[in-house]
């Protein structure tokens, strides 16, 4: 089976490895293109699935798009059964979709039609969801809207970040990719429709969603913080030497303390929210490691009773 692999994240990196394990002849990789990174932008970061391919020695192509003629033809040329497509980030045109000999295959992190899109696993988590998961479907024109052939449901766990959960659904989709191209082999590889209801989307991360509401109840607040962790992290300010600087927060639990949204209540560094509070975990001052709340009280001399407040910075800054 020659196949087309194509993602871009360390989501993707455990599913390209596990095929190769598998048997699989992976006779071209498709990632994004290198950008330029540090301080001056002088270093160039390729995408971890980049990295992964070349340490396997596989091919790499990194075209900007796929809809020009010569990008299409280059993909035909791979003479592919199977495109493998993960976290890619890319829109592949018709003419690419119908290109390998069995289509295009797409491992989704979410249950769909529930959470299509580019951020299923952190809208999942800021919208307090109970489970989630894995579904190898075919793709098609619409945006993951193809037919679903196998999917592996897990819980969302008070305690699980989007990071956290991530990192499990990386594992699951790998197992996935190893059953459904076994199958597809095989001649066994069913479709089933996505039903038509609970369809929603998970649109990109804004960084303007990244500010705490404290007035929120603390269920509410704990998945905010844990669905944007590690990246872009959920944030809000409080005062160092008369001037508000951003703390993030990355890991919280939910307490049963109260007191005015945003108030520190203890030197746990436990907050109030709207109802109930929570207890930070994970945080950090902006330019200095990450600390547990009660390191960040001690080093930063935080008193109890301090408040978090609003951004001062305008949208436009945000």
């Amino acid at each position: 089976m020659r196949v087309v692999f194509m993602g871009a994240p360390e989501f993707a990196v455990p599913t390209l490895r596990r095929i190769v394990e598998d048997g699989r002849d992976v006779v071209a990789v498709y990632t994004r293109a290198p950008k330029p990174a540090g301080r001056r932008g002088l270093e160039i970061r390729r995408t971890p699935v980049h990295e992964a391919a070349e340490l396997l020695a596989l091919p790499v192509h990194t075209p900007t798009s796929l809809k020009p003629e010569q990008a299409r033809d280059a993909f035909q040329g791979h003479a592919a059964d199977v495109g493998l497509v993960i976290a890619y980030g890319l829109l592949l045109p018709p003419d690419i979709l119908a290109s390998p000999r069995w289509g295009c295959l797409n491992l989704h992190g979410s249950l769909l039609p529930r959470w299509r899109g580019a951020a299923p696993i952190q809208r999942a988590v800021m919208a307090g969801d109970r489970e989630t998961g894995v579904d190898l479907m075919r793709m098609e024109a619409g945006l993951d809207t193809g037919p679903v052939a196998l999917r592996e449901t897990i819980v969302i766990r008070p305690e699980d970040t989007a990071g956290d959960l991530t990192a499990r659904l990386a594992q699951i989709a790998a197992d996935l990719a190893v059953r459904g191209l076994r199958a597809l082999e095989a001649g066994l590889l069913g479709f089933r429709d996505q039903p038509a209801a609970g369809a929603c989307y998970a649109h990109k991360i804004d960084k303007r969603e990244c500010e705490i509401d404290w007035t929120g109840d603390a269920d509410t607040v704990r998945n905010h913080i844990h669905g944007l962790s590690p990246a872009p992290g959920a944030f809000s300010n409080l005062l160092f030497r008369g001037s508000p600087e951003r703390v993030k927060i990355f890991r919280a639990e939910v307490t049963n303390a109260g007191g005015a949204p945003g108030t520190i209540l203890d030197d746990a560094m436990t907050v109030a929210c709207g109802t109930g509070a929570i207890r930070v975990l994970e945080g950090q001052r902006a330019g200095r490691t990450t600390v547990s709340g009660d390191a960040l009280m001690r080093r930063e001399s935080l008193p109890v009773g301090a408040r978090f407040m609003r951004d001062a910075l305008s949208p436009g800054e945000r």
